[in-house]
């Protein structure tokens, strides 16, 4: 029998943040998110979803701390809400970071990627990596830019 199968691994965290953030809407809504926006309509046109399915995947990120609803209204409007990341949203962002890094390993963009991260100070990419030197330094997402990369066509 492997050791797996002797203990109760219910608790994972693995699990619990799959339970969270897994689902593939929720993280394509925090990748428009890291990408700026902020409003229903405009998540609803660059992820191309049902409103119901967005609208769910919205309140069950507000529920879970991920984002936060605000009102704001456009002149001569009814009130609207813009949905922000929150900082427990904004921890995701070095997760997302490295299945992006993942994927250009595994499966390149023909032009290169999407989007380019790098340090804002030093212009140097950003790379996701495990240390177990608890003096490492790391960035916050006010050291970190998001830039269009090479890969990033025009609509036309």
């Amino acid at each position: 029998m492997h050791p797996r199968f002797l203990y109760d691994l219910d608790a994972c965290s693995i699990r619990t943040a799959l339970e969270t953030v897994g689902d593939p809407w929720t993280l394509k809504i925090l990748r428009e998110a890291v990408y700026g926006l902020t409003r229903f309509d405009d998540f609803a046109r660059a992820l191309a979803c049902g409103r119901g399915v967005l609208s769910g995947r919205l309140k069950a990120m507000v529920t879970a701390g991920l984002m936060e609803r605000r009102a704001y209204a456009e002149p001569g409007q009814r009130k609207r809400a813009e949905y922000h990341l929150t900082e427990k949203g904004w921890d995701l962002f070095p997760a997302l970071l490295a299945l992006s890094q993942w994927s250009e390993r595994w499966t390149p963009p023909p032009d290169g990627p999407v989007a380019k991260v790098s340090e804002r100070a030093s212009g140097r990419p950003v790379r996701v990596s495990m240390t177990a030197d608890p003096k490492a330094a790391r960035l916050t997402m006010d050291e970190v830019r998001v830039q269009l990369g090479p890969g990033a066509r025009r609509i036309a």
